[in-house]
């Protein structure tokens, strides 16, 4: 068994940038990716939900995961989003990715039915039998509608070696804290990393391992220098990057979903590439950006 955590730190889900005609734009994509890695991050997540996984067809997921992989060219580890609402799918997208060169794959949990307990076990130890790669599993109930109970989240760990760790996307400390409390003390290689910014210091503090959220594609430097500063001592230091992370979430609520909101905050932020997003989402109106030039501002991020 893995006896070392393999994922840990700032870990960005990656937007996918498309053209105004809204086919994928690798060009821009390229310059995000670029970015992202200069600014320290330590391993980039495709095809999450900021990288509208859930309105892109199966070749699409293929195309754009194969490009990330290529591009990336081992700079840093790159994971690939492979779940969805289709088993059979996943599996699929699962293998390509092993194909393809991934690190790892990120795997939500199916949506749209309830699934029981036991079937949603055994959909998890197929998609882990199916591959060699490390798996994360994609704990995000405001979106899935059933939460990765840290007891199932134990019973997988202890059944296959190669699910390795969890991006648990849920605004609940105490969901984290029994998260590492419940798996990592059992598994100590097991990665626990939170979705949300304004948890990281936390998830740190518990014992947890880093971050997947949605400000590594705008303002990296804040949750790398949080990280940096706290991996130093400094705790001083990294709490005060957490009071800006605490801040964060506000742009969310500006349209929903908020993938347009992070693609405009990347430009306010200084790096000119589209804002296309796929329905049903659609552009952020007029009043919104102002706003959310406002907040960007306040937390002097742009």
């Amino acid at each position: 068994m893995q006896q070392t955590v393999q994922f840990s730190g700032v870990i960005p889900p990656v937007s996918t940038i498309f053209n105004a005609e809204g086919q994928f734009d690798p060009q821009g994509t390229a310059a995000l990716i670029d970015n992202m890695i200069a600014a320290g991050v330590d391993g980039l997540f495709f095809l999450g939900s900021g990288g509208e996984f859930s309105q892109l067809n199966g070749d699409e997921r293929k195309s754009i995961a194969e490009f990330a992989i290529t591009y990336v060219a081992r700079r840093v580890p790159v994971l690939i989003g492979t779940g969805g609402t289709n088993a059979r799918e996943t599996i699929e997208l699962s293998k390509h990715a092993q194909e393809a060169g991934a690190d790892g794959i990120v795997v939500i949990n199916p949506y749209y039915w309830k699934i029981s307990q036991q079937n949603l076990i055994d959909y998890y130890q197929q998609v882990a039998d199916c591959v060699t790669l490390p798996v994360i599993l994609y704990n995000f109930p405001a979106l899935s509608g059933q939460d990765l109970t840290p007891d199932l989240v134990k019973t997988l760990v202890d059944s296959h070696s190669n699910i390795v760790g969890i991006k648990d996307t849920i605004d609940s400390i105490a969901h984290l804290r029994s998260m590492i409390l419940t798996v990592k003390s059992a598994h100590p290689h097991f990665s626990v990393l939170c979705g949300y910014d304004d948890h990281l210091f936390n998830t740190l503090l518990l014992g947890g391992d880093g971050v997947i959220s949605a400000s590594g594609n705008f303002a990296p430097q804040l949750s790398v220098k949080l990280l940096q500063a706290y991996r130093g001592g400094d705790l001083e230091q990294a709490a005060l990057c957490h009071q800006t992370l605490l801040q964060i979430p506000q742009i969310y609520q500006l349209d929903a979903p908020f993938v347009n909101v992070i693609k405009e905050a990347i430009v306010l932020c200084g790096l000119p590439l589209s804002t296309y997003v796929l329905p049903p989402a659609s552009p952020l109106d007029e009043a919104s950006k102002t706003q959310l030039k406002i907040l960007l501002q306040q937390l002097s991020l742009c």
